[in-house]
């Protein structure tokens, strides 16, 4: 009842003015029925004034709407220009009879009467609005985005239809109100524009800043195809260290390991590191141990010797038989006696740096058609297992008498048994290619043999070990690569031997 004591209380306000003027005139008709119209309303047509919405807790809340426009051939119409005819029409009413003016007092005071209660009885709570057909929104439509609690009176927040008290206007990342005048909104949650960008802006892994927009206002990095590792494209001019194993990029926060000659280590490369000759013998032996369980036993012992970078390109350019994988050689098959530089022992760690790098010069005689195997030190132990079984298939087609083969056929078959051999070590035996099967059948076991590491692989190892396997699958060039996913194919289809079989007959692939 509160509120409808309200409006009558500012009726009856416009009612007492009314009156006051009217003490000193009753018995002017036609102002009477100027009152009673004005009491009832406006006409048809004429515009509606602002009226108050008195709330259920009791303050008022205007509802606001533009009065019609007047035709711009009509002339302004004064203010008081009903009031003043209405009140010549009454001083009008005096000079004529008195009976006339008593019947139509009566008349009038009847109407009067009717409209004082129509207008006790107005609705406070439905605005007229000329110009919408449908009702007022209530205040209930409006509910914060952050507590679903209703937006009473007071101020609010609005962006896009979404509403939200002032203090639930907060950074859905920190969680501290918004108070700039400019913020970012992801769906419809707001953030700071720092902290979306610190979310949702890339950051490069090697200088760990914000990537900068190129000059088209873009976006623009480098990811590694395997790690995801993301940088900006100037760290591939401004000689940012890589990993010679895994090709990471060095973090500003992170310090590599050198290895002396241009080469750098990671550290969960340098973790499994091969760094002599005489830590490699047992993954050697484990790898021709391998090939024995494939039945592809090699008769004669050749030598192996993990070399520096240097010795392994001289020696390099001292064998006749190609090719070699550019741009860089990990690994070599001899085949022409030579002397090379071994490393005899396992350097010494320093800080960020190799100490105490002894070696030994070692004549090679050939006694068969193999020399040597040499294989570049310091790589993890899955990469020179892989680069080994490469090297030790070169060994084996040339003395089974696999010869004049084309690149692409011997460095694609080459390539299958590194593959193979890092599949062994990796995955379980249940995922494994099978081509030991089909070489021979009174094999005992349908599976290469399993991992040469006692106790397992970490799991850092395992993704490098995938990392290597993604190398060979993915190279680029026609020898390496192209003879890869042929050979790899035609194993696939027909089985080790029967691939090895035509290819001594053919010199290529079945297909």
């Amino acid at each position: 009842m509160g509120p409808m004591l309200s409006t009558q209380a500012i009726s009856c306000g416009v009612l007492s003015l009314c009156f006051s003027f009217l003490s000193n005139a009753e018995r002017r008709s036609s102002f009477m029925k100027w009152l009673c119209t004005f009491l009832k309303g406006s006409k048809p047509g004429e515009p509606n004034q602002r009226r108050p919405r008195i709330t259920a807790g009791g303050e008022e809340e205007d509802t606001l709407w533009q009065p019609p426009v007047r035709p711009k051939n009509d002339p302004p119409r004064n203010d008081n220009e009903e009031l003043d005819r209405a009140i010549a029409e009454s001083l009008a009413e005096d000079v004529k009879p008195p009976k006339e003016r008593n019947h139509k007092g009566d008349s009038n005071d009847e109407d009067l009467a009717r409209a004082i209660q129509d207008s006790l009885n107005m609705n406070p709570y439905t605005p007229y609005n000329p110009y919408a057909p449908s009702q007022a929104q209530p205040r209930g439509h409006r509910v914060c985005r952050r507590c679903k609690h209703e937006i009473g009176h007071g101020h609010y927040l609005s962006c896009m239809g979404i509403y939200w008290h002032p203090q639930c206007f907060r950074c859905c990342s920190c969680g501290h109100p918004i108070r700039e005048t400019e913020f970012t909104l992801l769906g419809t949650d707001p953030y700071h524009k720092l902290c979306y960008k610190e979310l949702h802006h890339p950051k490069c892994d090697v200088c760990l800043q914000f990537i900068p927009t190129n000059r088209s206002g873009l976006i623009e990095y480098r990811a590694h195809p395997f790690w995801g590792q993301k940088y900006c494209p100037l760290h591939e001019q401004d000689r940012t260290p890589r990993c010679c194993s895994c090709e990471k990029m060095e973090p500003r926060n992170t310090k590599y390991m050198s290895l002396g000659d241009g080469r750098s280590l990671c550290m969960e490369c340098l973790g499994s590191a091969v760094m002599d000759t005489g830590e490699c013998q047992p993954l050697y032996h484990s790898i021709r141990d391998y090939y024995e369980g494939m039945y592809m036993k090699l008769d004669q012992q050749i030598p192996m010797l993990l070399v520096e970078r240097q010795a392994l390109n001289e020696a390099m350019e001292g064998e006749s038989k190609g090719p070699h994988h550019m741009p860089e050689t990990r690994g070599l098959c001899l085949s022409e006696e030579q002397t090379v530089s071994s490393i005899l022992r396992r350097p010494r760690i320093g800080g960020n740096r190799l100490l105490d790098m002894r070696t030994q010069p070692q004549k090679l005689t050939r006694r068969c058609e193999v020399t040597a195997i040499l294989v570049l030190y310091g790589l993890p132990r899955l990469l020179t297992g892989s680069i080994l079984a490469h090297e030790l298939m070169h060994g084996w087609l040339r003395l089974k008498g696999y010869r004049n083969l084309n690149a692409e056929v011997e460095e694609g078959i080459c390539q299958v048994m590194s593959y193979l051999w890092l599949e062994s070590e990796i995955l379980p035996a249940s995922s494994r290619h099978a081509p030991s099967s089909s070489y021979a059948s009174s094999s005992s076991s349908s599976y290469p043999p399993t991992s040469s590491k006692k106790g397992g692989i970490s799991h850092t190892e395992k993704k490098l070990g995938e990392f290597f396997m993604h190398q060979i699958a993915n190279d680029t060039s026609t020898a390496y690569g192209d003879g890869f996913r042929t050979a790899y194919a035609a194993v696939n289809k027909y089985g080790l031997r029967q691939t090895l079989n035509h290819i001594r007959l053919t010199g290529g692939f079945p297909v």
